[in-house]
């Protein structure tokens, strides 16, 4: 294929999730006219895909000048960062050496941005260590998961977070859809993708019950799993119970698992002692934002792989059992599939789109802490969200207002 049927190959996936993606389209509309980026630079390191393409467009259009990278080595689309690169700047490809993708994310930073858009919190420790001397131009950066935001959490308690940040992953209208339906739903897709195995009957289990956990057993309680949760936390536990899920030790669980989903954002959730005790043809999988979760590197030191489909690994242990590993123990929703469906990620990218506007009308009044999405930004996405869908809710009336605020 030519380079011009890759980008051409790119744009149709570009212009498939436009048409279903209408929260971002409706700001896109209403914010023409303010350009509210013109003027500045805008630094994005999100999973490289058409849905990230097209946040990045509607950063261009609302006047900024945009330079993208992936957040993860293997979720770059080689056909829409061709595609993307006719626009804004693009430093990204799939399958990246880890200091190929070191070179990326600086590059982005190199563009000396005003405001970044960080997927994982990568970005946002170069501007506290390597590339600390650009972190005086940064007006305001927001942090689209989970695992960023602990990293933030860190820097403000310390003391050394060097400039306003916004936890957008906090935000009802983030977590409530993307961690638990995008993940619930992209996971399994990625999963069926790569083994085309049955999921009903199949005993699935789920390590962390957050709200991505939350998602990844729900769909395979529909999907007629039966379920077990592995969980560290007594609270999510008990919800875990409570729901109608097993709650199981990991390592009493793998024993009987074709299927384990890590989802906790911990490292060494999976270790090699639990490897080797489960369930002979166990698929393990990863829906965590980085590779810690599952022990691969001790798995390729002690077992011998070899490959059995796109994105799967079979691996023989020292046991004789055989066990596989899917994406190589990356985020497997991306490197095995497409991500997030676009109408989950619509919501995400407006609430984007929002929280840096928030950031630049109040840019020099902001303290360098971690502050939450503004309620009215969390509210209009979701306003948005239900125009979008033609779909219209009761208001309160003066009397009943009056009567709430009375108590």
């Amino acid at each position: 294929m030519s380079q011009s049927e890759r980008a051409n190959h790119g744009w149709r996936k570009i212009h498939w999730v436009e048409r279903h993606m209408p929260i971002v389209r409706l700001l896109e509309d209403r914010l023409h006219e303010e350009q509210p980026f013109k003027g500045l630079k805008v630094a994005v390191c999100i999973h490289l895909e058409a849905k990230t393409a097209r946040l990045a467009l509607a950063l261009r259009n609302l006047g900024a000048q945009v330079a993208v990278t992936s957040s993860n080595p293997l979720s770059a689309q080689d056909d829409v960062a061709l595609a993307l690169g006719d626009k804004v700047q693009v430093f990204a490809r799939r399958g990246a050496s880890e200091s190929e993708y070191l070179g990326y994310l600086k590059a982005v930073l190199s563009t000396e941005p005003e405001l970044v858009l960080d997927d994982g919190g990568d970005l946002a420790l170069l501007l506290h260590g390597e590339l600390a001397h650009l972190a005086p131009k940064v007006v305001g950066l927001c942090e689209e998961t989970t695992t960023g935001v602990r990293r933030l959490r860190r820097l403000e308690r310390e003391g050394t977070l060097r400039f306003p940040a916004v936890a957008v992953n906090d935000a009802h209208m983030k977590y409530l859809f993307d961690n638990r339906y995008g993940t619930g739903q992209s996971v399994w897709d990625a999963v069926m993708r790569s083994t085309n195995l049955l999921i009903a009957g199949k005993t699935v289990v789920v390590a962390g019950y957050g709200w991505c956990g939350r998602g990844i057993a729900l769909r395979a309680k529909g999907l007629g799993a039966q379920v077990v949760v592995a969980e560290v936390d007594p609270v999510r536990a008990a919800e875990a119970l409570m729901e109608g899920f097993l709650v199981v030790p990991l390592r009493e669980a793998i024993a009987q698992a074709d299927f384990v989903i890590t989802a906790t954002g911990c490292a060494g959730v999976v270790q090699w002692e639990d490897i080797l005790n489960a369930k002979p043809g166990a698929i393990l999988a990863n829906a965590g934002h980085f590779d810690v979760e599952i022990d691969v590197q001790t798995l390729r030191a002690r077992a011998q792989a070899r490959p059995a489909r796109d994105q799967l690994e079979e691996f023989t242990l020292p046991n004789g059992k055989r066990v596989y590993l899917l994406a190589q123990g990356r985020l497997v929703n991306l490197v095995a599939g497409d991500g997030h469906p676009a109408e989950i990620m619509d919501l995400s990218f407006a609430l984007q789109l929002l929280s840096l506007r928030w950031l630049v009308r109040h840019r020099g009044r902001l303290a360098p802490w971690l502050y939450p999405v503004p309620p009215e930004v969390d509210e209009e996405v979701a306003r948005l969200f239900l125009e979008s869908r033609g779909v219209r809710i009761d208001t309160l009336s003066d009397a009943q207002r009056a009567y709430l605020e009375r108590g």
